[in-house]
C-alpha cells in the first residue's frame, strides 16, 4: 500500500496521523528502456496499402459484407461524437455497412428511419460537438422480451449482427443481455414468420462490443470514461472563476457536483484545486466531522488564507447512510462561524460544453478499437469493453466489469465503505490518499514544523524547475513540498533553476508556502534553460555541499534530463552529486524520454484545439477554405499529430515522418476530392520543426497555387499561446500524483541508504537517478543510464514514441489509405488488470 498520511482534521480521516505517516507503501517500479520501447512495431513497419474504397470494401480485412451498428445509451458525455464518427469511418474502412441507430435502444425497437446507413461525410464536423448527435433516450420497452424481440426484428431486417454501444453499465448489461437472448429472438421471429431463413442465417449470430460513455466514470474496468476529463474541465472552470470572487471577499464556497454513486468527479475535483474538505459516498466522514471542518475553517482563515473551497458529490452521505447536503454543510458554517458562505450546484454543466482533446482522442481511439474487436470476435467470444489502462487501450469482458461496478453499489448499501473504495480500483484508492496527504491543515507535529523549518528528520531536499514553463509544474512543486515535509524531511524551494542555486535564491519551503499553487499556470519557482553544462560543476557541487541537499527533485523537459544526466556521471569527480535524484518530466513538447506524458502536453493540446475549432467556426461564412496551422513541439510531433486527431485534421506533417513533394501533392488531391464532395472545410497541422524545406510559408504558398479556383488558403502559426494558461485538470492531477511519488522516491532512497551508515547519504546505482514517468499501463521510474541508448540528442527525441502508432488512425480517420494496428493486439485483460495503476 502506498502512505496514507492524515490530518487530525482531515475530512476522510481513517486512522491516527502517525500510523497513517509510519504505514507501508509498495516499492517502486523500475522500468529497463531497453525492454519498453512503446513504439518498437512501428521501428520496421511500413505502410504498404496502395488502395482504399469507400465503397464497402475495406483492404484485406474482415468487415467486407457484413453490417454493424452504432448508438448511443442512457445519458449523454462529450466525446461520444468523436466515437461515433471513429466507429463509422473505421467501419466503412474495414468493409462493413454502418448504420446509426438514432435515440438508442428505442430506436431500435422503433425501428424504422431511427436506424440509417451513415457515409463518410454523415459524420463530417461532429468531433467537436458536446452530447450525442444521434440522440439517447431511456427505454422501458427494451426491458421488455416483446421490445427486445422487436429490436431483433428491426436488426436482422437491415442485416445487422455487429454492435457497438456506447453508455453506461445499464446500456452494456442491456447489451449483454440481448446477446444472450438472440437465439432464442431469432428462433421466436422465424417462428412467427417475422424474418425468412436466409435473413436469421445471415445474422445467426450477434456481436458486441461495449465503449463506457459515462461524465461520473463510475465503471470499473476502465481508468477513464468517456466524458469524464470534460465533466472535470466544467467543474475546474467554475472552480476556478468562484475562486477569485471568494478571495476578495473572503468567502466560502461550498460546490455541488455529479456523482449519486461515485465520487470520482469529486475527488479528482478536489485534487485538482486543492479543496479544503471532500464528501463523497465511497469515504463519509466519521462522526463528530461538524466539529472537525468548522475548526479546521477557523484555522486556515487564522493561517491568512482568505477563501475556502468545499466540494460535495450529490450522493454524499455520513457513515449511517445519511445524505449530507451542500446546504446543511452552509448552514453549519454560518450558524457556527459566521463565515460569509454561498452554495454553488453545477448540475447539467458538468455535461455541456465541447469535449476537451482527451475526450475526443479517448473517443477516436476506442472507436477505432471497438470496430477492430468486432472484426476479430467469433461465436464463442465473450461481449467485451474497450477500456483504457493507464495509456493503453485494451478489452475487458463486459460482465466482469459490470459485476464489479454493481458490487461498489453493494458494498455501499451494505455500508462497506473499505471495500467500496477497493473495489474502485487503485488509481481511484491512490486519488484518494494523495488527497488526505495534502488537504491537511498542516504536517504532523512531531514530523515537521508547519513553517517546514524545523523537521524529525535532519535532511534537506531540494526541488527545481528547468527548461521552458509548462502547465502543472506548480502542482508537481506543491505534491512534491507537503509530501516531504509529511515525511518529516526540510524541502528547499530553489529559484530561477541551477542559475537561482548558484546565486543562493532558495528558501526552505512551508505548509503553506505553496497552498494554491495547483492551479497556477507557468512556474512559480521561475525557470530556465540554463543546465549545469553551462555553468560551473564544481560550483554547483559546492552549493550542494553549503547547503546540505540529501536529495533532489527536478521539474523540466529535455534541458532537466541533460542537467540530472550530467550529475549523475560526474559522480566520480564529485561526492556531493552521490544523491538520489528523479526527474518530474515537464514540457508541452512531450519529448521527454521514459515517459509517455509531460506536464504541460495536455493543457497545450487543449489549447491547439479550441483555437482549431475557432479556425474552422471562422470558415463557417467563407466556403471551401483550408487552414494550414504551425504547433510548438520542436522536433518532436506529439502536439501535431495528437492535436490533429483531436480536431479532425486532415494531415500532421512531423519531423518523425518524413514526407516529400509527393506526399503533400497527394494532400492537395485529397483535400480537393473532399472539397468537390461538398465538405467545405479542411485542415492541416504542421510541427513547427517537421522540415526546413517544406515550411509553413512553402505549404501555404503550394495549397495556394494547387486549390487555386476551388479552394482558398489561410495560415496560423500558434506560438507561445500554446505553453500558457490555467493548467488542465490532467495536468494538475498528474503533476500531483509525480510530485508525491517522487518525494516517495527520495525519502525511501535517503532512509534505505541511511541504514547502513546513519546520517550519511552516498549513493551511486542507477536507480538512484531516476525519470518518474507513465509507461504505458504503469507509473513508475527508468533509470537515467537505461534511457541513454534510446535518444536521438541531436533532435532531443526519444527514438520510440507510443504515439506514432496514433499516426494511421489519423489518416484513416480523415479519409486517407493506410494502415492501423490496434492497440490492444486483439488480447483480453480482465477488469483488475485494466485499473491497475
Amino acid at each position: 500500500m502506498e502512505r496514507e498520511a492524515l490530518d487530525s482534521v482531515s475530512p476522510l480521516r481513517g486512522s491516527s496521523p502517525e500510523k497513517a505517516v509510519h504505514s507501508t507503501r509498495s516499492k517502486p517500479t523500475f522500468f529497463d528502456a531497453a525492454l519498453h520501447r512503446p513504439s518498437q512495431i512501428f521501428d520496421t513497419f511500413v505502410d504498404t496499402v496502395s488502395t482504399f474504397c469507400s465503397q464497402g470494401q475495406g483492404y484485406g480485412m474482415v468487415g467486407s459484407g457484413k453490417s454493424l451498428a452504432v448508438f448511443t445509451s442512457g445519458g449523454d458525455s462529450q466525446g461520444m461524437n468523436a466515437a461515433v464518427r471513429a466507429v463509422v469511418r473505421m467501419g466503412i474502412y474495414v468493409g462493413f455497412k454502418v448504420y446509426a441507430i438514432h435515440e438508442g435502444y428505442q430506436g431500435m425497437v422503433d425501428g424504422g428511419d431511427h436506424i440509417k446507413e451513415l457515409s463518410w461525410k454523415d459524420v463530417s464536423g461532429i468531433i467537436q460537438l458536446g452530447g450525442t448527435v444521434i440522440g439517447s433516450a431511456r427505454c422501458k420497452d427494451f426491458r421488455q422480451r416483446e421490445g427486445r424481440l422487436m429490436a431483433a426484428k428491426n436488426l436482422v431486417k437491415k442485416g445487422i449482427s455487429n454492435l457497438v454501444v456506447i453508455g453506461g453499465d445499464g446500456s452494456l448489461t442491456g447489451a449483454n443481455l440481448f446477446r444472450k437472448e438472440w437465439s432464442d429472438l431469432l428462433e421466436e421471429l422465424l417462428q412467427r414468420g417475422e424474418v425468412d431463413k436466409q435473413e436469421a442465417w445471415a445474422c445467426k449470430h450477434l456481436a458486441i462490443v461495449g465503449m463506457v460513455g459515462s461524465i461520473d466514470n463510475d465503471f470499473c474496468g476502465t481508468d477513464m470514461t468517456i466524458g469524464t476529463d470534460t465533466a472535470l474541465h466544467r467543474i475546474i472552470e467554475a472552480v476556478d472563476a468562484i475562486s477569485t470572487t471568494a478571495q476578495s471577499h473572503q468567502r466560502s464556497f461550498v460546490l455541488e457536483v455529479m456523482g449519486r454513486h461515485c465520487g470520482y468527479l469529486a475527488l479528482v475535483a478536489s485534487l485538482a484545486c486543492g479543496a479544503d474538505w471532500l464528501f463523497i459516498p465511497e469515504a463519509p466522514p466519521k462522526d463528530g466531522w461538524e466539529d472537525k471542518l468548522c475548526k479546521k475553517l477557523s484555522q486556515t482563515r487564522e493561517m491568512g488564507k482568505r477563501l475556502n473551497i468545499i466540494i460535495v458529490a450529490e450522493g454524499a452521505i455520513d457513515r449511517h447512510g445519511k445524505a449530507i447536503t451542500v446546504n446543511q454543510i452552509k448552514e453549519l458554517i454560518i450558524d457556527r462561524l459566521d463565515f460569509d458562505t454561498r452554495v454553488t450546484v453545477l448540475g447539467h454543466v458538468q455535461r455541456g460544453g465541447n469535449p476537451s482533446a482527451f475526450d475526443r482522442i479517448l473517443g477516436c481511439r476506442m472507436g477505432a478499437e471497438a470496430v477492430l474487436a468486432l472484426t476479430e470476435t467469433t461465436e464463442d467470444s465473450p461481449a467485451c469493453v474497450v477500456s483504457l489502462a493507464g495509456n493503453s487501450a485494451v478489452r475487458v469482458p463486459l460482465m466482469e466489469c459490470v459485476e464489479k461496478t454493481q458490487a461498489v453499489g453493494r458494498a455501499l448499501q451494505d455500508k462497506s465503505f473499505e471495500k467500496a473504495v477497493e473495489l474502485r480500483g487503485r488509481s481511484f484508492t491512490n486519488n484518494l490518499r494523495t488527497y488526505r496527504t495534502l488537504s491537511r491543515l498542516k504536517p504532523p507535529d512531531n514530523h515537521c514544523s508547519a513553517d517546514g523549518k524545523s523537521c524529525s528528520k535532519n535532511f534537506n531536499l531540494a526541488i527545481l524547475n528547468v527548461g521552458a514553463p509548462a502547465a502543472g509544474m506548480n502542482a508537481a512543486v506543491r505534491s512534491f513540498v507537503r509530501s516531504s515535509l509529511v515525511d518529516g524531511y526540510r524541502v528547499y524551494g530553489i529559484y530561477d533553476g541551477f542559475e537561482g542555486l548558484l546565486e543562493d535564491r532558495l528558501n526552505h519551503f512551508g505548509w503553506m508556502s505553496v497552498s494554491d499553487w495547483v492551479r497556477e499556470g507557468g512556474s512559480k519557482l521561475g525557470t530556465n534553460r540554463t543546465t549545469p553544462k553551462d555553468l560551473s560543476l564544481e560550483e554547483i557541487a559546492k552549493k550542494f555541499k553549503q547547503h546540505e541537499i540529501h536529495g533532489l527533485a527536478v521539474v523540466g523537459g529535455f534541458e532537466a534530463f541533460m542537467s540530472v544526466k550530467l550529475l549523475m556521471e560526474s559522480r566520480n569527480k564529485f561526492p556531493e552529486f552521490c544523491i538520489p535524484m528523479v526527474i518530474i518530466p515537464a514540457t508541452v513538447s512531450n519529448n521527454v524520454p521514459g515517459t509517455d506524458f509531460s506536464l504541460g502536453c495536455d493543457t497545450a493540446l487543449n489549447a491547439i484545439t479550441e483555437t482549431c475549432d475557432k479556425i474552422k467556426q471562422s470558415a463557417s461564412g467563407s466556403k471551401r477554405r483550408v487552414f494550414v496551422v504551425e504547433t510548438m513541439g520542436g522536433y518532436c510531433g506529439y502536439l501535431a499529430t495528437m492535436g490533429g486527431l483531436a480536431c479532425g485534421a486532415d494531415a500532421a506533417y512531423i519531423f518523425e515522418e518524413p514526407f516529400g513533394i509527393d506526399v503533400l501533392e497527394g494532400d492537395v488531391r485529397h483535400l480537393c476530392g473532399k472539397i468537390k464532395d461538398d465538405i467545405q472545410r479542411g485542415i492541416i497541422l504542421r510541427n513547427e520543426n517537421a522540415n526546413p524545406n517544406f515550411t509553413t510559408d512553402f505549404i501555404y504558398q503550394l495549397f495556394s497555387e494547387e486549390g487555386r479556383g476551388l479552394f482558398t488558403v489561410r495560415k496560423n502559426v500558434l506560438g507561445h499561446m500554446q505553453q500558457g494558461g490555467s493548467p488542465s485538470v490532467f495536468d494538475r492531477n498528474l503533476g500531483t500524483k509525480l510530485g508525491n511519488k517522487a518525494a516517495h522516491f527520495l525519502v525511501d532512497m535517503i532512509e534505505e541508504n541511511t541504514k547502513l551508515n546513519p546520517g550519511k547519504v552516498h549513493v551511486e546505482t542507477p536507480e538512484s537517478a531516476c525519470l518518474l514517468g507513465l509507461n504505458k499501463r504503469v507509473v513508475g521510474f527508468s533509470p537515467i543510464a537505461s534511457l541513454i541508448p534510446n535518444i536521438d540528442f541531436k533532435h532531443r527525441i526519444p527514438k520510440g514514441q507510443w504515439w506514432m502508432k496514433m499516426r494511421p488512425l489519423l489518416r484513416i480517420l480523415a479519409k486517407h489509405t493506410s494502415t492501423y494496428i490496434g492497440e490492444s493486439g486483439g488480447e483480453m485483460v480482465t477488469s483488475d488488470e485494466a485499473t491497475d495503476i
